[in-house]
This record gives structure tokens, sequence and C-alpha cells, in this order.
């Protein structure tokens, strides 16, 4: 936090040539950030080959003599519109150990969240197993690489504004979809659903969603079971070295 102080100093002279060179004022003390400050003022300043045509005005700490930063600025007060011999001068402190403040914790995913749930400025559909979920090109594409290449590279479906998604589940497409865009699962991970979203994000190269379909899966319970439903067997016939992986993994648990 900054700290700060202000005095109205006056010198009560006037700038006549009868002031010598090197000849100051000192104001009263003032505080500022728990320590003690003095102005001093050279009216005709402080160095001989200045021939007197400079005030020097030195800030000077009195009490706590140490390393301590300040900002020290000063300005000659009017008079009815005539200059005057007083100065309104100030001092702020600084810190030496400032708190950084607390960052707040990022709403991006909420708002990206809301703007998947309502749709706008969607510029593309996919179409799995006869359910549509608009979307967001630049979206996806910051989040997979597939995508990047599938919505802006080469590809066909670049420049389609409906794309079929083939041998996906409707609701492991959804979850994935929903976690690109806020980094959260709309639901807990299951066995019924595991491999079907571990399957969606090894197409499209999802690491993170992965992670945590292996985290699942590395509990034998969960891997026992998951092992008997649809989502696995296509993950055997899609991604077998996958699979085997999986295996081993539960294994040398």
């Amino acid at each position: 936090m900054l700290c700060s102080g202000f005095l109205e100093f006056d010198l009560k002279l006037d700038y006549s040539e009868t002031n010598n060179i090197g000849q100051y004022v000192s104001s009263e003390n003032f505080h500022a950030g728990e320590h003690t400050w003095r102005i001093i003022c050279y009216p005709r300043g402080d160095k001989s080959e200045d021939k007197g045509d400079y005030v020097s005005l030195f800030l000077v700490l009195v009490s706590n003599p140490g390393n301590v930063k300040a900002v020290f600025d000063a300005f000659l007060l009017n008079r009815d519109g005539t200059p005057s011999s007083v100065f309104m001068c100030g001092v702020i402190v600084v810190p030496q150990n400032p708190m950084p403040s607390p960052m707040p914790p990022s709403d991006i995913g909420i708002h990206l969240g809301h703007l998947l749930d309502c749709a706008i400025g969607s510029d593309v559909s996919f179409i799995v197993n006869g359910e549509q979920f608009p979307a967001h090109r630049a979206v996806l594409a910051a989040r997979s690489p597939v995508f990047q290449a599938e919505l802006f590279g080469a590809m066909a479906d670049a420049t389609m504004p409906s794309i079929t998604v083939q041998d996906i589940e409707p609701a492991a497409f959804k979850v994935m979809l929903r976690f690109m865009y806020t980094d959260e699962l709309i639901e807990n991970i299951s066995v019924d659903s595991v491999g079907s979203i571990l399957v969606c994000a090894e197409t499209y190269d999802c690491p993170e969603l992965k992670i945590k379909c292996l985290d699942f899966f590395a509990v034998e319970k969960n891997f026992k079971e998951a092992v008997f439903t649809d989502g696995f067997a296509i993950l055997v016939q899609k991604f077998p070295s996958l699979a085997a992986e999986l295996r081993r993994r539960v294994v040398n648990l």
C-alpha cells in the first residue's frame, strides 16, 4: 500500500539578489509512510555554476535513515494570479516489499461455456448419430490440432458448414466439446462412459481429457467393469495399442 504526505512550504522570502547561492531554507518536519521528512530549499540554487538562476528543492529523510524509496514532487502556488514563495510539496513512500495483489481466478471457461450453450456466433455444426452440435471453429482449432487441420486446413471439411462424425457416441462427443470450451466435465466419468470418452479424446488429440480417462481406467475395479462396455470395444478396434497399454498399467499396479 502506498503512503503519502503533503506540505505547504512557505519560504517567506522573495527571490532578490540578497539571497546567496548555497543559502537554504528548511521546512518544518512532516510525516509520510511512518517516516519523518523535511524539505530544504535553495532559493538561488546550491551550485555556484548555476549562477543563481535556479531554485533547488531537496527531500530529506529525518527519521529511520536507511533504504527508503519515495516519489517527491512540488509546484509553486500562485496567489491571486501572481507567483508566490509557497511550494506545495508531496511525498509518496513506496513499500520495500509490496504484497502482490492476488489475481482473481479466471472465469473465461464460464463465458465460453455460455457461448457453447447459446450457440452465439457458431460457424460450424457437427452431426453425431443424428444429433447436431453447433460450435466455433476458432475455439476448437485452439484446443485440438486435429480440429485445426480439419477446420482450417486443406481438408474438404474446412469449407463445410456441417460435418458428419462417424464412430463416435453423441454423449461422449458432447462431454469432449464441453471440456474443450471449459476444461470441466459436465458429468463424472463413469464405467459406462469412459471408453467412449477416451475414444473421443484420442481421436481429436485432447490430452487433458485423455489423462482424466486414463486415471479412471488405472483403478483396477473400474478397468475390470469398463472392459465389458461397447465404448471399450470401440477403443480396442480404433486404438488397439492404447487398449493394450491400459491392460499393462492395470497388471503392473
